[in-house]
Protein backbone atom coordinates (compact mmCIF):
# COMPACT_ATOMS: atom_id res chain seq x y z
CA UNK A 1 0.00 0.00 0.00
CA UNK A 2 0.98 3.49 -0.86
CA UNK A 3 2.44 6.09 1.58
CA UNK A 4 -0.21 8.87 2.00
CA UNK A 5 2.63 11.26 0.66
CA UNK A 6 4.18 9.07 -2.47
CA UNK A 7 4.49 11.34 -4.91
CA UNK A 8 5.14 14.33 -3.19
CA UNK A 9 8.47 16.06 -3.66
CA UNK A 10 10.15 18.58 -0.82
CA UNK A 11 12.94 20.74 -0.94
CA UNK A 12 14.71 20.91 2.45
CA UNK A 13 17.33 24.03 3.25
CA UNK A 14 16.34 23.72 7.06
CA UNK A 15 19.47 23.22 9.57
CA UNK A 16 18.25 22.96 12.81
CA UNK A 17 15.35 21.24 14.90
CA UNK A 18 11.90 22.66 13.52
CA UNK A 19 12.58 22.13 9.88
CA UNK A 20 14.21 18.91 9.77
CA UNK A 21 11.87 17.68 12.41
CA UNK A 22 8.69 19.13 9.92
CA UNK A 23 10.63 17.65 6.74
CA UNK A 24 11.27 14.07 8.95
CA UNK A 25 7.27 13.64 8.90
CA UNK A 26 7.23 14.20 5.85
CA UNK A 27 9.27 11.60 5.18
CA UNK A 28 8.06 9.30 7.28
CA UNK A 29 4.72 9.77 5.36
CA UNK A 30 6.47 8.97 2.09
CA UNK A 31 7.54 12.39 0.75
CA UNK A 32 10.76 12.32 -1.30
CA UNK A 33 12.54 14.96 0.86
CA UNK A 34 15.47 16.50 -0.72
CA UNK A 35 18.18 18.76 1.59
CA UNK A 36 19.47 21.41 -0.24
CA UNK A 37 22.74 22.33 1.78
CA UNK A 38 25.39 24.30 1.28
CA UNK A 39 28.80 23.39 -0.87
CA UNK A 40 30.74 24.74 2.66
CA UNK A 41 30.77 26.75 5.25
CA UNK A 42 30.39 30.41 4.91
CA UNK A 43 30.06 33.72 7.18
CA UNK A 44 30.02 33.34 10.71
CA UNK A 45 30.10 29.89 10.39
CA UNK A 46 33.40 29.47 8.79
CA UNK A 47 34.85 31.57 11.50
CA UNK A 48 33.78 29.11 14.29
CA UNK A 49 34.59 26.11 12.09
CA UNK A 50 36.46 24.16 14.90
CA UNK A 51 32.98 24.38 16.70
CA UNK A 52 31.38 21.03 15.91
CA UNK A 53 28.17 21.87 16.77
CA UNK A 54 28.16 24.65 14.35
CA UNK A 55 29.72 22.22 11.27
CA UNK A 56 27.65 18.72 12.08
CA UNK A 57 25.45 18.91 8.94
CA UNK A 58 28.48 19.02 6.51
CA UNK A 59 30.81 17.07 8.32
CA UNK A 60 28.75 14.43 9.98
CA UNK A 61 30.03 10.89 10.21
CA UNK A 62 28.31 8.17 8.77
CA UNK A 63 27.21 6.84 11.87
CA UNK A 64 26.22 9.95 13.27
CA UNK A 65 23.64 10.25 9.92
CA UNK A 66 22.79 7.02 10.67
CA UNK A 67 21.64 7.50 14.03
CA UNK A 68 20.54 11.15 13.89
CA UNK A 69 16.80 10.49 13.54
CA UNK A 70 15.41 13.64 11.34
CA UNK A 71 17.88 12.71 8.79
CA UNK A 72 16.10 10.01 7.76
CA UNK A 73 14.34 9.35 4.80
CA UNK A 74 15.63 12.03 3.15
CA UNK A 75 18.57 12.52 0.46
CA UNK A 76 21.08 15.27 0.39
CA UNK A 77 22.74 17.63 -2.90
CA UNK A 78 25.39 20.35 -1.71
CA UNK A 79 24.71 23.28 -3.80
CA UNK A 80 26.26 26.85 -4.07
CA UNK A 81 23.10 28.97 -4.19
CA UNK A 82 24.76 32.33 -4.53
CA UNK A 83 26.74 30.92 -7.93
CA UNK A 84 24.12 31.76 -10.92
CA UNK A 85 24.56 27.91 -12.29
CA UNK A 86 24.03 26.70 -8.51
CA UNK A 87 20.71 28.80 -8.56
CA UNK A 88 19.08 27.97 -12.44
CA UNK A 89 19.62 24.29 -10.35
CA UNK A 90 17.73 25.19 -7.77
CA UNK A 91 15.03 26.69 -10.20
CA UNK A 92 14.93 23.39 -12.14
CA UNK A 93 14.11 21.54 -8.99
CA UNK A 94 11.63 24.53 -7.18
CA UNK A 95 9.51 23.80 -11.10
CA UNK A 96 8.56 20.29 -10.14
CA UNK A 97 8.63 20.56 -6.48
CA UNK A 98 5.59 20.39 -4.36
CA UNK A 99 6.51 21.51 -0.72
CA UNK A 100 9.75 23.75 0.39
CA UNK A 101 10.38 24.23 3.99
CA UNK A 102 12.91 27.14 4.76
CA UNK A 103 14.17 28.53 8.41
CA UNK A 104 16.57 31.18 7.60
CA UNK A 105 15.74 34.61 8.62
CA UNK A 106 13.28 37.00 7.11
CA UNK A 107 14.67 38.42 3.76
CA UNK A 108 17.44 35.85 3.27
CA UNK A 109 15.48 33.82 0.70
CA UNK A 110 14.44 37.41 -1.13
CA UNK A 111 18.54 37.72 -0.66
CA UNK A 112 19.36 34.66 -2.36
CA UNK A 113 16.66 35.00 -5.28
CA UNK A 114 14.89 31.94 -3.67
CA UNK A 115 11.49 33.83 -2.28
CA UNK A 116 7.89 32.71 -2.64
CA UNK A 117 7.28 35.53 -5.14
CA UNK A 118 9.60 34.48 -7.32
CA UNK A 119 9.24 30.63 -6.91
CA UNK A 120 5.49 30.89 -7.55
CA UNK A 121 5.70 32.36 -10.96
CA UNK A 122 7.94 29.45 -11.72
CA UNK A 123 5.66 26.76 -10.26
CA UNK A 124 2.27 28.16 -9.03
CA UNK A 125 1.72 25.17 -6.94
CA UNK A 126 4.48 25.12 -4.87
CA UNK A 127 3.66 25.00 -1.05
CA UNK A 128 6.47 27.32 0.50
CA UNK A 129 7.12 26.84 3.75
CA UNK A 130 8.97 29.37 6.52
CA UNK A 131 9.52 29.05 9.79
CA UNK A 132 11.56 31.62 12.49
CA UNK A 133 10.80 32.96 16.18
CA UNK A 134 8.54 35.23 15.55
CA UNK A 135 6.56 35.25 11.88
CA UNK A 136 7.54 37.37 9.00
CA UNK A 137 6.43 40.70 10.09
CA UNK A 138 5.99 42.42 13.71
CA UNK A 139 8.64 44.45 16.02
CA UNK A 140 10.18 40.88 16.65
CA UNK A 141 10.73 39.94 13.10
CA UNK A 142 14.57 40.51 12.97
CA UNK A 143 15.40 39.22 16.66
CA UNK A 144 17.39 36.15 17.10
CA UNK A 145 16.60 33.43 19.44
CA UNK A 146 15.57 30.07 20.68
CA UNK A 147 13.25 27.58 22.15
CA UNK A 148 13.89 29.39 25.45
CA UNK A 149 13.56 32.76 24.31
CA UNK A 150 10.35 31.64 22.42
CA UNK A 151 8.54 30.24 25.21
CA UNK A 152 9.11 32.92 27.43
CA UNK A 153 7.68 35.69 25.21
CA UNK A 154 4.70 33.09 24.82
CA UNK A 155 3.94 32.70 28.34
CA UNK A 156 5.24 29.07 28.71
CA UNK A 157 7.72 29.44 30.37
CA UNK A 158 6.44 31.64 33.13
CA UNK A 159 4.00 29.04 34.28
CA UNK A 160 6.65 25.79 34.07
CA UNK A 161 8.62 25.48 36.89
CA UNK A 162 8.02 24.15 40.71
CA UNK A 163 6.48 26.23 44.17
CA UNK A 164 9.48 27.92 45.36
CA UNK A 165 9.88 29.66 42.17
CA UNK A 166 12.34 28.45 40.23
CA UNK A 167 12.07 27.43 36.53
CA UNK A 168 12.30 24.29 34.86
CA UNK A 169 13.29 24.51 31.57
CA UNK A 170 11.23 22.13 29.02
CA UNK A 171 14.06 20.85 26.61
CA UNK A 172 13.60 22.13 23.78
CA UNK A 173 9.83 20.72 22.50
CA UNK A 174 7.62 22.91 23.19
CA UNK A 175 8.73 26.06 20.79
CA UNK A 176 11.44 23.87 18.23
CA UNK A 177 9.78 20.78 17.99
CA UNK A 178 5.61 21.51 18.40
CA UNK A 179 5.33 25.14 18.10
CA UNK A 180 7.29 24.85 14.90
CA UNK A 181 8.27 21.60 13.41
CA UNK A 182 4.93 20.21 14.37
CA UNK A 183 2.76 23.08 13.38
CA UNK A 184 4.94 23.83 9.85
CA UNK A 185 4.01 19.89 9.23
CA UNK A 186 0.20 20.18 9.44
CA UNK A 187 0.02 23.81 7.83
CA UNK A 188 1.62 22.07 4.38
CA UNK A 189 -0.81 18.77 4.63
CA UNK A 190 -3.63 21.45 5.44
CA UNK A 191 -2.07 23.45 2.13
CA UNK A 192 -1.55 20.50 -0.34
CA UNK A 193 -5.17 19.52 0.82
CA UNK A 194 -6.66 23.06 -0.18
CA UNK A 195 -3.99 23.13 -3.31
CA UNK A 196 -6.18 19.71 -4.26
CA UNK A 197 -9.48 21.90 -4.78
CA UNK A 198 -7.88 24.99 -5.91
CA UNK A 199 -4.51 23.58 -8.01
CA UNK A 200 -2.94 26.72 -6.36
CA UNK A 201 0.03 26.74 -3.39
CA UNK A 202 0.72 29.18 -1.20
CA UNK A 203 2.96 30.62 1.30
CA UNK A 204 3.06 29.46 4.75
CA UNK A 205 4.42 32.19 7.88
CA UNK A 206 5.07 29.54 10.85
CA UNK A 207 6.39 31.38 13.99
CA UNK A 208 7.46 29.27 16.86
CA UNK A 209 6.30 32.30 19.57
CA UNK A 210 3.13 31.77 17.69
CA UNK A 211 3.02 28.03 17.32
CA UNK A 212 3.38 27.95 21.82
CA UNK A 213 0.64 30.50 22.23
CA UNK A 214 -1.36 28.10 20.07
CA UNK A 215 -0.53 25.15 22.12
CA UNK A 216 -1.71 27.01 25.81
CA UNK A 217 -5.14 27.83 24.07
CA UNK A 218 -6.60 26.12 26.75
CA UNK A 219 -4.54 27.73 29.81
CA UNK A 220 -5.42 31.12 27.99
CA UNK A 221 -8.70 30.46 27.74
CA UNK A 222 -8.88 29.83 31.82
CA UNK A 223 -6.77 32.92 32.10
CA UNK A 224 -8.81 35.11 29.99
CA UNK A 225 -12.04 33.91 31.51
CA UNK A 226 -11.11 34.20 35.02
CA UNK A 227 -9.70 37.49 34.74
CA UNK A 228 -13.00 38.63 33.55
CA UNK A 229 -15.52 37.03 36.34
CA UNK A 230 -13.45 36.20 39.00
CA UNK A 231 -14.36 32.70 38.64
CA UNK A 232 -12.86 29.12 37.72
CA UNK A 233 -13.37 27.61 34.34
CA UNK A 234 -12.75 23.99 33.70
CA UNK A 235 -12.33 23.64 37.42
CA UNK A 236 -9.00 25.45 37.98
CA UNK A 237 -7.93 27.63 40.79
CA UNK A 238 -9.01 31.28 40.71
CA UNK A 239 -5.97 32.87 41.35
CA UNK A 240 -5.60 35.61 38.39
CA UNK A 241 -2.31 34.74 37.01
CA UNK A 242 -0.89 31.02 37.25
CA UNK A 243 2.51 31.01 38.62
CA UNK A 244 5.23 28.35 38.49
CA UNK A 245 4.58 25.17 40.50
CA UNK A 246 0.81 26.39 41.78
CA UNK A 247 -1.56 25.71 38.94
CA UNK A 248 -3.23 22.83 39.08
CA UNK A 249 -1.47 21.32 36.45
CA UNK A 250 2.01 22.52 36.87
CA UNK A 251 2.22 20.94 40.59
CA UNK A 252 -0.66 23.02 42.71
CA UNK A 253 -2.62 19.81 43.27
CA UNK A 254 -0.95 16.94 45.29
CA UNK A 255 -2.93 14.23 43.37
CA UNK A 256 -1.60 15.52 40.35
CA UNK A 257 2.04 15.59 41.18
CA UNK A 258 5.75 13.64 41.38
CA UNK A 259 6.53 11.69 44.20
CA UNK A 260 10.05 10.05 45.08
CA UNK A 261 9.72 6.33 46.31
CA UNK A 262 11.37 4.21 48.39
CA UNK A 263 14.34 3.12 46.04
CA UNK A 264 14.75 6.52 45.07
CA UNK A 265 13.02 6.71 42.09
CA UNK A 266 9.70 8.97 40.74
CA UNK A 267 6.41 8.01 40.17
CA UNK A 268 3.76 10.47 38.41
CA UNK A 269 0.09 10.70 39.68
CA UNK A 270 -2.41 12.88 37.96
CA UNK A 271 -5.43 11.59 39.49
CA UNK A 272 -7.48 14.93 39.77
CA UNK A 273 -10.91 13.89 38.52
CA UNK A 274 -12.94 12.76 42.05
CA UNK A 275 -12.97 8.91 41.42
CA UNK A 276 -9.55 9.06 40.43
CA UNK A 277 -8.20 10.46 43.75
CA UNK A 278 -10.92 9.28 46.23
CA UNK A 279 -9.41 5.50 45.25
CA UNK A 280 -5.46 6.75 45.46
CA UNK A 281 -6.19 8.44 49.03
CA UNK A 282 -8.20 4.84 49.41
CA UNK A 283 -5.09 2.75 48.67
CA UNK A 284 -2.88 4.94 50.87
CA UNK A 285 -5.17 3.86 53.62
CA UNK A 286 -5.83 7.40 54.12
CA UNK A 287 -9.56 7.49 53.03
CA UNK A 288 -10.32 9.92 56.25
CA UNK A 289 -8.12 13.31 54.28
CA UNK A 290 -10.48 12.83 50.91
CA UNK A 291 -13.16 15.06 52.85
CA UNK A 292 -10.17 17.79 52.93
CA UNK A 293 -9.22 17.57 48.93
CA UNK A 294 -11.52 20.62 48.37
CA UNK A 295 -10.33 22.98 51.60
CA UNK A 296 -6.82 24.86 50.12
CA UNK A 297 -6.16 25.21 53.37
CA UNK A 298 -5.17 21.21 53.94
CA UNK A 299 -3.60 21.37 51.05
CA UNK A 300 -0.18 20.61 52.80
CA UNK A 301 -1.50 17.53 54.65
CA UNK A 302 -2.71 15.94 51.79
CA UNK A 303 0.85 16.59 50.34
CA UNK A 304 2.87 15.41 53.66
CA UNK A 305 0.52 12.43 53.56
CA UNK A 306 1.22 11.12 49.65
CA UNK A 307 4.86 11.75 50.72
CA UNK A 308 5.12 9.62 53.38
CA UNK A 309 3.12 7.01 51.51
CA UNK A 310 5.17 6.75 48.20
CA UNK A 311 8.38 6.12 50.72
CA UNK A 312 6.79 3.20 51.78
CA UNK A 313 7.45 0.66 48.31
CA UNK A 314 9.33 1.25 45.63
CA UNK A 315 8.16 2.72 42.39
CA UNK A 316 7.81 -0.41 40.09
CA UNK A 317 5.60 -1.70 43.45
CA UNK A 318 3.54 1.39 43.51
CA UNK A 319 2.63 1.30 40.07
CA UNK A 320 1.36 -2.61 39.65
CA UNK A 321 -0.76 -1.32 42.60
CA UNK A 322 -2.40 1.12 41.02
CA UNK A 323 -2.89 -0.02 37.48
CA UNK A 324 -5.04 -2.59 39.17
CA UNK A 325 -6.98 -0.11 41.19
CA UNK A 326 -8.22 2.73 38.59
CA UNK A 327 -5.49 5.42 39.68
CA UNK A 328 -3.69 7.35 36.51
CA UNK A 329 -0.24 6.67 36.99
CA UNK A 330 3.04 6.74 35.14
CA UNK A 331 6.60 5.93 36.05
CA UNK A 332 8.89 8.40 35.81
CA UNK A 333 11.62 6.64 33.14
CA UNK A 334 14.92 7.58 32.14
CA UNK A 335 15.64 7.73 28.75
CA UNK A 336 17.05 3.89 28.89
CA UNK A 337 14.30 3.03 30.75
CA UNK A 338 11.86 4.15 27.55
CA UNK A 339 14.11 1.65 25.61
CA UNK A 340 12.18 -2.01 27.19
CA UNK A 341 9.23 -0.42 28.15
CA UNK A 342 6.24 -2.75 27.32
CA UNK A 343 4.28 -0.53 25.91
CA UNK A 344 6.79 1.88 23.89
CA UNK A 345 8.13 -1.88 22.33
CA UNK A 346 4.43 -2.88 21.31
CA UNK A 347 3.49 0.51 19.55
CA UNK A 348 6.64 0.10 17.77
CA UNK A 349 8.36 3.30 19.02
CA UNK A 350 11.55 2.08 19.06
CA UNK A 351 12.66 0.11 15.78
CA UNK A 352 15.65 -0.94 14.39
CA UNK A 353 16.78 -0.14 10.50
CA UNK A 354 19.41 -1.95 8.64
CA UNK A 355 21.52 0.16 7.28
CA UNK A 356 24.11 -1.37 4.76
CA UNK A 357 26.91 -0.99 6.18
CA UNK A 358 26.68 -0.34 10.15
CA UNK A 359 23.97 -3.19 11.04
CA UNK A 360 21.25 -2.51 12.51
CA UNK A 361 20.01 1.12 13.73
CA UNK A 362 18.06 1.54 16.47
CA UNK A 363 15.47 4.77 15.44
CA UNK A 364 12.47 6.38 17.13
CA UNK A 365 9.68 4.54 15.29
CA UNK A 366 6.66 6.58 13.57
CA UNK A 367 3.85 8.10 16.19
CA UNK A 368 0.95 8.40 13.32
CA UNK A 369 -0.52 5.11 12.91
CA UNK A 370 -2.37 4.60 9.43
CA UNK A 371 -4.30 1.88 9.00
CA UNK A 372 -4.28 1.58 5.36
CA UNK A 373 -1.29 4.20 4.24
CA UNK A 374 0.95 3.85 6.77
CA UNK A 375 4.04 5.57 6.89
CA UNK A 376 7.50 3.86 7.16
CA UNK A 377 11.17 4.35 7.52
CA UNK A 378 12.83 3.22 4.11
CA UNK A 379 16.31 4.76 4.52
CA UNK A 380 17.95 6.47 7.21
CA UNK A 381 20.10 9.91 6.76
CA UNK A 382 22.27 10.88 3.97
CA UNK A 383 26.11 12.12 4.29
CA UNK A 384 26.57 15.60 3.14
CA UNK A 385 25.99 15.83 -0.69
CA UNK A 386 25.74 12.40 -1.31
CA UNK A 387 23.18 12.72 -3.77
CA UNK A 388 23.96 15.31 -5.64
CA UNK A 389 25.11 13.44 -8.83
CA UNK A 390 22.00 11.19 -8.73
CA UNK A 391 19.77 14.35 -8.55
CA UNK A 392 21.67 16.11 -11.11
CA UNK A 393 21.03 13.24 -13.55
CA UNK A 394 17.51 13.11 -12.62
CA UNK A 395 17.68 16.59 -13.68
CA UNK A 396 19.01 15.71 -17.20
CA UNK A 397 22.78 16.78 -16.71
CA UNK A 398 25.13 14.76 -18.14
CA UNK A 399 28.23 12.97 -16.52
CA UNK A 400 30.31 16.05 -17.73
CA UNK A 401 28.55 18.93 -17.30
CA UNK A 402 28.48 17.60 -13.49
CA UNK A 403 31.98 17.09 -13.36
CA UNK A 404 32.52 21.21 -13.99
CA UNK A 405 29.78 22.24 -11.71
CA UNK A 406 32.17 20.76 -9.35
CA UNK A 407 35.06 22.28 -10.12
CA UNK A 408 33.44 25.37 -9.86
CA UNK A 409 32.03 24.65 -6.59
CA UNK A 410 28.56 25.03 -7.21
CA UNK A 411 28.12 21.42 -5.77
CA UNK A 412 30.39 19.34 -3.54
Amino acid sequence: MAAPLEGIKVLDLSRLAPGPYCTMILGDLGADVLKIEEVGLSGRRAAVQGAKEMAFWLTRTEMETAYNTVERNKRSIALNLKADEGKQIFYKLAETADVLVEEFRPGVMKRLGADYDILKELNPRLVYCSITGYGQDGPYQNLVGHDLNYISIAGAQGVIGVADGKHAIPLNLLADYAGGGLNAAVAILAALLARGKTGKGQYIDIAMADGVIYLMAHIFAEYLYTARTGKSLFGSPTNLEPKPGQWHLSGGLPEYNIYQTKDGKYISIASQEPWFYQNLFRLIGREDLIPLRTDPKRQPELFAALREAFLTKTRDEWFDLMTQTDICVGKVYSLEEVLTDPQVQHRNMIVEIEHPTLGKIPQVGISLKLSDTPGEIRSLGSLHGQNTREVLQELGYSQDEINSLKEKGVIK
